[in-house]
């Protein structure tokens, strides 16, 4: 059981065939239809953030810190296409993840990924079928916290999972607003022309959401463009990242976790591609 962790009163996902769950879902639906993203405040308690945060600071040293430039696509460069167009549209990219295998079962961080009725939740609010619903299969990034520090952010990108479920543990002392542009290309249609329009500076389809310590968030990032605003000041930024994906045995590929993480597992090789859209990385 989650007691200790979760607020079960305000967010019953420990009883999935209450009249209170069947609520706590239609408006989860209902704000991911309007724009691929909802927060729950409060979805982790005081007490259970305070195991969070002991967590967090104990693993940010293993964190892998890179400092390099990406496109919102995290592939290479592409002289194929003109140099204005988004693939070709690099940006510097500092920050930092904890990986995956930094959370044992029994930290606060996977007891939450691994409660049995965690998934079927995610699952129902993404109004998703069993069969296309499953953990991320990656032993370096299924469950992850991202540690921002000063002066760092995170550029415009997409996800290659569909599903990501972000808890915040602590937010910097400032900056690090979440931005994204909801539902900016598709399955079958990338939309380069929108996703220029965004990384040329129109902000008209850009909404801004400040998170607080202890929200969750689910968030349709393969479709939305987004970014992290920088950090200032001493306290670094904490976010948990919980990733869901649509096909079995999806893990990331190659070059993105090169990346991210700085080491790449024969998994990764393996599996490079196991997806169910030709959309880039």
């Amino acid at each position: 059981m989650l007691m200790d962790l979760v607020d079960l009163g305000r967010y019953p996902i420990d009883r999935p065939n209450s009249a209170a769950y069947d609520r706590l879902i239609d408006d989860i639906r209902r704000d991911l239809d309007k724009d691929g993203c909802a927060v729950l405040p409060g979805f982790v308690h005081e007490d259970g953030l305070g195991q969070l945060l002991t967590e967090a600071e104990a693993v940010a040293p293993s964190a892998h810190r890179s400092f390099n430039r990406t496109n919102a696509y995290f592939t290479k460069d592409d002289p194929r296409f003109g140099i204005a167009h988004p693939i070709r549209q690099f940006y510097d990219r500092s920050n930092a993840f904890v990986p995956a295998d930094n959370f044992p079962s029994t930290g606060p961080l996977r007891r939450i990924y691994e409660f049995e009725g965690f998934l079927p939740f995610i699952r129902e609010a993404l109004n998703e079928p069993a069969d296309r619903f499953f953990r991320y299969d990656d032993p370096l990034a299924d469950v992850i916290i991202n540690v921002v520090e000063e002066g760092q952010g995170f550029p415009w990108h997409f996800d290659t999972n569909n599903y990501t479920v972000t808890l915040a543990i602590q937010n910097g002392e400032q900056g690090g607003a979440f931005e994204y542009a909801p539902n900016l290309r598709t399955a079958e249609e990338e939309n380069f022309d929108k996703v220029a329009s965004v990384l040329d500076g129109n902000m008209g389809m850009v909404r801004q959401l400040e998170l607080n310590p202890g929200d969750l968030q689910i968030f349709r990032g393969r479709y939305s463009l987004h970014r992290v605003a920088p950090v200032s000041g001493a306290r670094p930024r904490y976010v948990g990242i919980f990733s869901f994906v649509e096909a079995e045995g999806m893990c990331g590929g190659v070059e993105r976790t090169r990346q991210l993480y700085g080491r790449v597992l024969p998994c990764h090789r393996d599996r490079e591609g196991v997806r169910n859209d030709e959309l880039l990385d």
